[in-house]
């Protein structure tokens, strides 16, 4: 059993019990009355400096194209969140399931294109072998866990959706190499965690 998961499931825990800092919504959501499930893996990589696997979705796909997100779906009918982020890890990132060690499951989040999607939280291991779906990612990549859960790189910003002005949370996250744009659902869930896991508490 590895330091860091017990260190994470410990302060996950205490999180879940503890009031977070208020929860980012989506004010998209007041008009739908229907949600379609869905869950994400929030892989954590068990290293010195803890790193989390997000991918930039393909340009050309129908829905959310080019943008980062973590590997994750709708969960199909008889799946529980939890087989599901697995699943899709799986599919589109090669993940052997058996790898990763769940610690439990995030707030839930509505989007405003109608889905209810449940963050699983679990550790992997470093440096596992990913394989890339190249249909639903254009690359993957990891970046700090400090670096995300930091509230100070979290940002907000308004965006225009069908002539109505919202906030959404805004993380940019540069390798040296690119800058990676993390927003939207993504960086809402990222911004409902930092209340969760105390990173930096």
């Amino acid at each position: 059993m590895s330091a860091l998961f017990d260190i994470v499931s410990r302060q996950f825990e205490a999180g879940l019990v503890a009031a977070p800092r208020r929860l980012w919504t989506d004010p998209r959501i007041e008009t739908i009355t229907t949600f379609a499930p869905a869950a994400v893996l929030i892989a954590i990589t068990d290293r010195e400096r803890p790193g989390m696997l997000l991918l930039h979705r393909p340009s050309n796909m129908r829905a959310h194209p080019g943008q980062i997100a973590f590997p994750g779906g709708r969960i199909d009918p008889g799946e529980t969140p939890v087989e599901a982020a697995l699943r899709e890890a799986n599919e589109e990132l090669g993940i052997d399931p058996a790898l990763v060690r769940v610690i439990g499951e995030s707030d839930r989040y509505r989007t405003g294109s109608g889905y209810e999607i449940t963050p699983v939280v679990a550790v992997v291991p470093p440096d596992l072998p990913i394989y890339p779906n190249p249909a639903e990612v254009a690359q993957w990549f990891e970046v700090p866990v400090d670096y995300v859960l930091d509230p100070s790189n979290q940002r907000t910003r308004s965006v225009e959706f069908q002539g109505r002005t919202h906030s959404v949370i805004e993380i940019t996250w540069h390798d040296g190499a690119q800058d990676h744009v993390i927003w939207g659902v993504t960086g809402a869930i990222l911004h409902n965690l930092t209340g969760r896991l105390n990173w930096h508490g």
